[in-house]
């Protein structure tokens, strides 16, 4: 068997390509970032053109660095940030209209609207979502509501539907010459219209948005020992790969951290925060402001569940810092910035851009910045920054707790924003648990890997897996319980500050 497996990761900021060996350690790595295009307030939007480019582009560069061709991958995995909605024409392979992103809002009247009438108890029941701009299922519709032609393309077979694994897995299968449309029960579970229990898409769901099953990809396990597909002889890998994993990007990294046991959770920190807590083969229906979601499915095993807390904006907040404020040059200066005081002086920033997700779950709220004075400086509103990305996380594991009965006794922590070790300071204070970080903290990538190498024997079980993991960094708790509790309870006032702000239907 070939010594090594390549996983593609599409995230919402950037594209990479990374090969693994046994070992779960990193071979060689090529990453692009592709534009965020912002027509109005409140959209956001990625050309898939330009993403299926830089899938291409980094394949190759990574291959190319590594001395490697396809013969030496066992199996090709691919991650991918969901909900992050495409439809496009079958038999050109060119989209109707730009990829639009999971932070999108305006779908927020469909959900209102669906809310409103009680179609919302059903979407909650049948596919463990509340009603929300977030889902691919209104992001749909609008494109089919809005761009022309295309719900006459749809109902003709010729306009598909596919999430961001699907889109470049067709492509890299061929595309309009013969691309295999096919998704997974964790990107499936994304969209409103997949009923949980039964891992099919649902007639009832769809017909609430208007959509045509023809659309829809097939749903096949996350880990399919059946592949997919192979990789195009004329494609970026160059010749045949089986792709053989598909995983939701916060789902993978779940896989990466090894988490397969009830009651083990992480949490990713990235464009925003997703912390996922494994319930195993049962179905956890949540009162507290949860998501249920599939975490994984390994062939023709039963779905492993989850309950979810998505936040949509931390990491993005310091990237707001850096672009649109221009008070830092670089996401690492934020953390010297904060640095420069001791506290954050009073100041507390709810970052909803989006409204905000779990557990509130108000599209009619919008950011805000409270308790300032003209004693506060750019420190203090970079501290606040961090401390707002780990204050979102605690909304989100106090909201676990109430649902599951489970007391974290430590939080594994992977992404990009934990090289931020204020942050992950801040973290461990904040929850008042330790926070761990393993030695790969890619590990998006790398559960897309396992996936696919687990179907293919590359790896032989998930207690193999378990032995690859590996701790880097632990960070204790140093706050008293005094100001853990009087900085939360400043916390959820502020939150309260941002409620409102959007005028719905």
């Amino acid at each position: 068997m070939a010594d090594f497996v390549g996983a593609l990761d599409q995230g919402t900021t950037s594209t990479r390509f990374m090969i693994f060996d046994h070992g779960g350690d990193e071979v060689a790595r090529h990453q692009l970032e592709h534009e965020q295009i912002l027509p109005r307030a409140g959209w956001v939007e990625h050309n898939p053109t330009e993403i299926w480019e830089r899938t291409r582009s980094v394949i190759e560069s990574t291959l190319n660095k590594a001395s490697l061709s396809h013969t030496d991958l066992a199996a090709f995995g691919i991650t991918n940030q969901r909900e992050t909605t495409v439809v496009w024409n079958r038999r050109t392979g060119r989209p109707y209209y730009n990829a639009i992103v999971w932070q999108d809002t305006r779908t927020d009247r469909v959900a209102a609207a669906l809310e409103r009438d009680g179609r919302g108890d059903v979407i909650r029941r049948k596919a463990g979502l509340p009603p929300a701009t977030y889902f691919s299922g209104g992001k749909i519709q609008w494109i089919l509501d809005n761009v022309d032609g295309v719900r006459e393309a749809a109902e003709a077979g010729d306009a598909v539907f596919g999430n961001i694994d699907t889109w470049v897995l067709w492509n890299l299968t061929g595309g309009a010459d013969g691309g295999v449309h096919v998704t997974d029960p964790t990107n499936a579970s994304r969209t409103m219209l997949m009923d949980l229990e039964t891992l099919d898409w649902d007639d009832e769901l769809l017909s609430f948005f208007g959509v045509p099953r023809s659309m829809l990809p097939r749903i096949e396990p996350s880990s399919a020992p059946e592949p997919y597909g192979v990789t195009a002889r004329g494609g970026p890998m160059g010749g045949e790969v089986p792709l053989t994993g598909i995983l939701g990007d916060q789902q993978a990294a779940t896989v990466g951290q090894v988490c397969f046991a009830p009651g083990e959770a992480k949490n990713t920190y990235g464009t925003g925060n997703f912390l996922l807590l494994n319930t195993g083969e049962e179905l956890v229906r949540s009162k507290a402001g949860m998501l249920t979601t599939v975490c994984y499915r390994f062939g023709d095993r039963p779905p492993v569940y989850a309950l979810e807390g998505s936040i949509a904006v931390t990491g993005s907040a310091v990237q707001w810092l850096r672009d649109q404020l221009g008070i830092i040059s670089g996401a690492a200066q934020s953390e010297s910035l904060a640095r420069q005081v001791d506290d954050n002086g009073g100041v507390y920033f709810v970052p909803a851009f989006s409204g905000l997700f779990a557990p509130y779950w108000r599209s009619d709220a919008r950011g805000a910045i409270v308790g300032l004075s003209r004693f506060n400086t750019n420190a203090h509103l970079a501290r606040a920054t961090l401390e707002s990305i780990c204050y979102q996380s605690r909304d989100v594991v106090e909201a676990m707790r109430a649902d599951s009965g489970v007391d974290l006794d430590v939080l594994k922590v992977d992404g990009g924003v934990t090289a931020n070790e204020l942050c992950m300071q801040l973290q461990a204070d904040i929850l008042g648990v330790p926070v761990s970080r393993p030695v790969v903290a890619e590990t998006t990538a790398l559960g897309a890997a396992y996936a696919a190498g687990l179907a293919v024997g590359f790896w032989s079980t998930t207690d193999e897996l378990r032995r690859n993991w590996n701790e880097d960094r632990r960070w204790e708790p140093t706050w008293t319980e005094e100001q853990r509790r009087d900085g939360y309870a400043n916390w959820k006032k502020a939150v309260e500050r941002t409620y409102g702000w959007v005028e719905m239907d």
